[in-house]
């Protein structure tokens, strides 16, 4: 009976030994980093943006793997299913990660009991525009043609159930109007629809928009945070400009691992993207883009996760949306 638990020590003990050794061993090939979106949105700029810089600084090799559709939630969906063994990662944000467990009726992953919280990137405004040419020169004008003919102005996101799509909803519900919504399979797709004039305005994360608003071919209208975007101080808040005074959306990015990924493989996830957020050249990139870099501990990533799903229960409900 003695040997029970003496077999057990050595036992824990040897786990105890492992981990370390796995994390030194790790990566020993490529890190897939999936990202949730089709090319050229936001996600997907950041995503190519951290890899990139974390083989260079690393000598790793961190391939970005777009596996796009369903607001996002299909790319999560196979992360959820991944082997925790730290070769599959997933680049999420609050749109797949907070607002779709209280959209979707069915859903594939929990966002909380399925994955660890690994390393927390940035985070953006979302911004409404429309093309230069549109006959929209403010909001005023877009919620005064709204009142006029509901259900005329078309607005795109990219795809139901991303916080993109609720900022637009929410906005619907505080300024009393209805504009339609148009969902696409990622950003890109919808923006090129909106310089073609076949929506009329376009709700997209900074980043998405922020190449086009450089060019000149976009009118940016307002940003849904509380406050001004750093990068873009001139574009006015929805709170501004009388349509909401406590107006706020926004959204976030982050890394994220299928749940029981070895512990010390996210803690060595976690500082190698801290060191990358520390530096300016990276900080200035992810400006240049329209996002605010922000640094996190696993264990604050993990506590603004499980908040923020929380409060986005209560604006989800009383906003009425839901998807299939």
């Amino acid at each position: 009976m003695a040997a029970v638990p003496a077999a057990a020590a050595v036992a824990g003990l040897a786990g105890l030994c492992a981990a370390p050794a796995f994390a030194q061993e790790w990566p020993a090939k490529p890190v897939r980093l999936i990202v949730p979106f089709p090319p050229g949105g936001g996600t997907d700029i950041l995503s190519r943006l951290i890899a990139t810089q974390l083989s260079e600084a690393t000598k790793w090799t961190v391939v970005p793997d777009n596996r796009a559709g369903a607001g996002g939630t299909i790319g999560i969906a196979e992360a959820a299913r991944a082997q925790p063994t730290g070769y599959d990662l997933v680049m999420g944000q609050k749109d797949n990660m907070v607002v779709a467990p209280w959209l979707y009726k069915k859903l594939a992953y929990d966002p909380v009991k399925d994955f660890v919280a690994v390393a927390h990137v940035a985070y953006t405004p979302v911004v409404i525009v429309t093309r230069t040419e549109s006959k929209f020169k403010s909001l005023k004008d877009v919620v005064e043609a709204a009142k006029a003919a509901p259900d005329t102005v078309t607005y795109g996101s990219p795809g139901n159930g991303t916080t993109i799509h609720l900022a637009g909803e929410i906005f619907n519900s505080t300024a009393g109007i209805k504009m339609r919504h148009v969902p696409y399979k990622g950003s890109n797709p919808a923006m090129m629809d909106v310089l073609a004039g076949n929506v009329d305005l376009m709700v997209s994360s900074l980043p998405s928009a922020i190449g086009q608003l450089k060019s000149g071919k976009l009118r940016a209208l307002a940003v849904t945070s509380a406050k001004r975007s750093t990068s873009q101080p001139d574009i006015p808040t929805v709170a501004e400009l009388g349509f909401g005074k406590d107006f706020d959306v926004s959204t976030w990015y982050g890394i994220f691992a299928p749940a029981g990924t070895p512990a010390a493989v996210v803690k060595r996830m976690n500082a190698e993207v801290n060191k990358l957020l520390a530096r300016a050249e990276v900080q200035a990139a992810i400006h240049e883009q329209g996002a605010e870099y922000q640094a996190m501990s696993t264990e604050a990533f993990s506590t603004l996760l499980k908040t923020d799903v929380q409060k986005w229960k209560g604006i989800v409900q009383a906003s009425g949306a839901t998807i299939e």
